[in-house]
C-alpha cells in the first residue's frame, strides 16, 4: 500500500497507473475509520471488480473548511496508525494524506459551491459546510482524477449535494451511493460517536427508533404532519436529545414537498451534549 502525503506523490502514481490503463475508484474520509468507512471501501472494491479491476485510493483529510467557528475541528478524532493498518487488510492500493498547507496554498481564491442544495436543511444549521465540502471533493478529485468515488447515504444531502456538482461540472466520476452502516442497536456509524459520553451514547438509538416508526407510517400511507409530529414526539420522549431539526424531502433532489406521493428521505440533526449527530431515511408510500 502506497503512502502518499503530498499531492505531487499522489498525482505522480495516479500518472503511472494511467500510463496502464487502470481504472482508479476513491473514498474521501476524514480518517478515524469505522465499519462505515470500511464498507464504502468495499463498494469501491466491488465497483472497480465490476469495470474490469483497478486500483483503490483512499484520502483521509480532516477538512478545516467545513467547520464553523463553534465546531468541533479540534476535537474530531484522529487516529493515522489505526486507519492505515485497517486499510491495509482492506487491500487498500494507495492512501492520500495531504496536509492543510497542501490541500489549500497561500494566496487560493478559489471556491466551489452548489448554492440551493448549500444553503437549506444542514447547511442552514451549518453555514459555509457544504462550501467547504464542494471546494475539497472537487480538489481531491482534481488530484486523483477517479473513475469512481463512493459516499454513504447517511450523508445524504452531501451525497445529493456532490452528484449534483458532479452533473453540473461534467465531471467524469461515477458517484456511488453506499447505504448506512448500523451499529447492534440502530445508531447509525460515526466517528463523532467516539465523543459521546455513555449516557448520550445509549440515548443516541433514538434516532434511529423514531425512523423507523417514520418509514412504517409512510409506508402505510401517514401524512407528511402526522409523520413528522410522530417524529417530534419519539424525539422529544428523550430527554437527552436536543432537537435541531426534523425535514421530510423529496428523496431525488431533497426539494420541499406538500404532500408523500413520492419516495421522501427523512433527515434528522440531534444534539447530545456538544455533539451533532445526523441520521436518514428513505421512504416509500
Amino acid at each position: 500500500m502506497q503512502i502518499c502525503r503530498d499531492r505531487q506523490a499522489m498525482r505522480e502514481r495516479v500518472t503511472e497507473w494511467r500510463s496502464g490503463g487502470e481504472r482508479i475508484a476513491l473514498v474521501p474520509t476524514m480518517g478515524a475509520l469505522h465499519d462505515g468507512h470500511m464498507t464504502l471501501v468495499a463498494r469501491a472494491r466491488d465497483w472497480l471488480d465490476a469495470h474490469g479491476g483497478g486500483r483503490l485510493v483512499t484520502s483521509i483529510f480532516v477538512n478545516p473548511t467545513q467547520f464553523g467557528p463553534n465546531e468541533d475541528l479540534d476535537k474530531y478524532p484522529r487516529d493515522e496508525a489505526g486507519d492505515l493498518k485497517r486499510l491495509q487488510a482492506a487491500g487498500c492500493d494507495a492512501v492520500f494524506l495531504p496536509t492543510v498547507e497542501d490541500i489549500y496554498r497561500p494566496g487560493a481564491q478559489t471556491i466551489v459551491e452548489v448554492t440551493g442544495l448549500s444553503r437549506v436543511l444542514m447547511g442552514r444549521l451549518r453555514p459555509g459546510h457544504f462550501r467547504g465540502v464542494a471546494t475539497v471533493v472537487t480538489k481531491l478529485f482534481n488530484i486523483v482524477q477517479p473513475d469512481a468515488a463512493a459516499f454513504g447515504e447517511k450523508d445524504y444531502q452531501q451525497l445529493t449535494l456532490v452528484r449534483q456538482m458532479v452533473s453540473d461540472l461534467d465531471m467524469p466520476v461515477r458517484i456511488v451511493g453506499v447505504p448506512t452502516v448500523r451499529e447492534a442497536d440502530g445508531l447509525a456509524m460515526s466517528s463523532r460517536n467516539q465523543r459521546l459520553t455513555p449516557e448520550h451514547r445509549a440515548a443516541a438509538p433514538v434516532l434511529s427508533q423514531s425512523l423507523d416508526r417514520a418509514e412504517a407510517m409512510v409506508a402505510a400511507g401517514a401524512g407528511l404532519a402526522a409523520t413528522r409530529a410522530e417524529i417530534r414526539r419519539i424525539l422529544g420522549a428523550e430527554p437527552l436529545a436536543q432537537v435541531q431539526s426534523v425535514d421530510i424531502r423529496d428523496a431525488a433532489n431533497l426539494s420541499r414537498i406538500s404532500a408523500i406521493t413520492r419516495p421522501v428521505v427523512i433527515l434528522l440533526a440531534v444534539r447530545f451534549g456538544d455533539v451533532l449527530l445526523i441520521d436518514q431515511r428513505v421512504a416509500h408510500p
